[in-house]
């Protein structure tokens, strides 16, 4: 009888640990745990998500593509209930999300937290339909990228000529290809390893991401545009949950995940980023780097010359029905406002 009653407690406890955690979010992501999407971002998420849950929830983060697949794939794998949740750039899967190409145009970026910010506003307005087939928990960007390269500095968009350049985006390769470059599309993980190769000559990236690939040992020349910290483009990144994982969730988790949905867990990206973004400047400058900023009075040249990949895009959304124009002219609107101008 004794045994008989340690087998029944052993067993109510086992059962009351399952009831504890009723769901399990798996998410996967592309970069190292390190990364500051994980620590600062994902990590502080999921202790929000488990502790409001009571521990019902129970994530678990895998970064550097640990349940398989390249990050092109993080998207789909979502939708399809491969992962329960993952992060990605849209911009990794070429004309797939045109419209939030918007924010991924030459010189449409701020801080990520303007951007960010910015993102809000546009994807309540337009992005419905473009990610309408997963559950968004958010959409952020970094800060706007510089240009990284290993043994030339860019003062100038002459010195772009035939310099391989690795580019985040189908807008973005279009836009280093007016410059002068050879625009060559990556994944930003497969960055440091084509630059000690010389596959590529540089690449455009934030500074965010510059310690966690560990990139400073190879680039050490650095372009900003206008004033310190600035940038010429950047990418729309998105947290997204399959659809069918949070439709079956009880009413109060699905009120949990959307307590830590949205704008806010966007504003903690926004902010994440942007001290990251800093931190490795200064780790850049502290090491002695050259950091060479593109005057103000001189970035209307790179801008005119980048100009037709802007126009090529107002045409793209035209002649797929929609008000190019008018969609452009909201997303600067939006970023103008976030930025206080």
């Amino acid at each position: 009888m004794k045994h008989l009653l340690l087998a029944t407690a052993a067993f109510a406890g086992l059962a009351g640990a399952a009831a504890a955690q009723e769901v399990v979010l798996r998410v996967e992501h592309f970069l190292p745990a390190d990364s500051t999407i994980q620590r600062d971002v994902l990590e502080p998420w999921s202790k929000a998500v488990e502790d409001q849950s009571g521990g019902r929830i129970d994530v678990q983060i895998y970064p550097s593509m640990q349940l398989g697949g390249k990050p092109p794939q993080l998207f789909d794998q979502a939708r399809d209930g491969v992962v329960d949740v993952s992060w990605t750039l849209l911009g990794y899967t070429p004309g797939r999300f045109p419209m939030s190409e918007a924010f991924e145009l030459p010189f449409m970026a701020g801080t990520a937290a303007e951007t960010t910010a910015a993102l809000q506003d546009y994807q309540a307005k337009y992005l419905g339909d473009e990610l309408k087939d997963v559950h968004a928990l958010m959409l952020h960007a970094p800060a706007g990228y510089k240009i990284h390269t290993r043994d030339k500095t860019v003062a100038s968009m002459a010195d772009l000529a035939g310099l391989k350049i690795r580019a985040p985006s189908r807008t973005m390769t279009d836009g280093l290809n007016a410059l002068g470059a050879t625009a060559v599309g990556m994944p930003v993980p497969e960055v440091p390893q084509a630059l000690t190769t010389g596959v590529i000559d540089g690449a455009v990236i934030p500074w965010e991401v510059f310690g966690t690939l560990r990139i400073e040992e190879v680039a050490k020349d650095h372009t900003e545009f206008g004033h310190e910290n600035g940038g010429m483009s950047t990418s729309v990144m998105a947290l997204v949950m399959n659809q069918a994982k949070y439709d079956g969730l009880p009413d109060d988790l699905k009120k949990v995940i959307d307590d830590n949905s949205g704008a806010t867990l966007a504003a903690m990206a926004g902010t994440a980023f942007d001290k990251a973004e800093d931190d490795q400047r200064k780790m850049a400058v502290d090491a002695g780097h050259t950091i060479t900023i593109i005057p103000e009075a001189d970035i209307a040249e790179w801008q005119t010359a980048s100009q037709p990949v802007i126009d090529a895009w107002v045409k793209a959304m035209n002649d797929a029905g929609h008000d190019g124009q008018a969609m452009l002219d909201d997303a600067r609107a939006m970023l103008a406002k976030a930025m206080g101008m």
